[in-house]
């Protein structure tokens, strides 16, 4: 039997996949525009438990290739917690291909180069990671707990590493006020590592969160659905990755859908949020079908 401790997140890629939960909640679970865990004390699995539920999936299903380590943060378990796991996942699933985690930057900056690339060596090889904003102002008020330069380096020793990162970057989390300097100091973040993936989601606070979230702000205006792609169209504009990044605009939230691959479909992309702009609400995603 599966012991899940709820509310349980996942990925939308981790749909199919195996989900095992090492930890409950998350380790820092400050963010002030996060709901997710609010409500559990964070706890780490006794290694016995996980083996235990191991057993049960791989019993269930030998075939899996893929599994996700949940809940928030679980990067910060210590290296060898984690390499027990990892071990053991290698052994009952013999297919296994890909273990991915969330992590914060706080987890890969506490881990050396080398543990990351033991835990690497073992599939742990991708990362899940909200960067969110690159604005220190905006950083701070979100209490996100880092700045911009310490999630730089961490994603940096991501890839040192060789895992791949699949980053978020929350559309509107400065409101109508800091909407210039979120975007500019973003896209110069995202221009200075080697992501992977790069999705952006469109802000959303549940009734619980919007107190604290607020309380950080003198005036905070949410931006209207035209400002929000306007946001969007001025993020890919400044966007000059080193490498190929996989972009997407899918997540439940977003008012407009976007995929594409950077650097070929910049162009491509940019000239559909403008086509949205002219079309206007007609090619919006409803606010009923929408969720964060």
């Amino acid at each position: 039997m599966i012991n899940y401790s709820y509310p349980l997140y996942r990925p939308p890629a981790e749909a199919n996949n195996i989900i095992l939960q090492v930890t409950h909640g998350c380790s820092y679970n400050h963010c002030s525009f996060c709901s997710m865990y609010k409500s559990k004390k964070f706890e780490i699995k006794a290694l016995e438990e996980v083996y235990q539920e191991i057993d049960t999936l791989a019993q269930s299903y030998p075939q899996a290739k893929k599994v996700f380590l949940a809940d928030g943060d679980a990067l910060c378990l210590e290296t060898s917690h984690l390499l027990e796991i990892l071990k053991y996942l290698k052994k009952s699933f013999t297919k296994l291909s890909r273990v991915s985690v969330y992590a914060t930057a706080q987890n890969l900056l506490e881990k050396s180069d080398s543990e990351l690339a033991l835990l690497k060596d073992n599939l742990l090889n991708l990362i899940y990671f909200g960067i969110e904003t690159g604005n220190e102002v905006l950083l701070k008020k979100i209490t996100k707990g880092v700045n911009a330069q310490q999630i730089i380096r961490s994603l940096q020793k991501a890839t040192k590493a060789g895992m791949k990162t699949s980053t978020t970057v929350i559309l509107g989390i400065g409101g109508v006020a800091y909407t210039k300097e979120h975007i500019k100091d973003t896209a110069v973040l995202i221009n200075q590592t080697e992501v992977t993936y790069l999705s952006t989601l469109q802000l959303g606070l549940d009734e619980d969160a919007k107190r604290g979230f607020f309380k950080h702000f003198d005036d905070f205006n949410m931006l209207t659905d035209t400002q929000v792609l306007d946001e969007q169209r001025r993020f890919l504009e400044l966007l000059e990755p080193k490498n190929k990044v996989i972009f997407r605009s899918n997540h439940a939230s977003n008012a407009l859908h976007l995929a594409g691959t950077f650097p070929k479909d910049k162009q491509r992309l940019i000239n559909e949020v403008r086509q949205a702009l002219e079309i206007g609400e007609a090619a919006l995603v409803p606010e009923m079908f929408r969720g964060f």
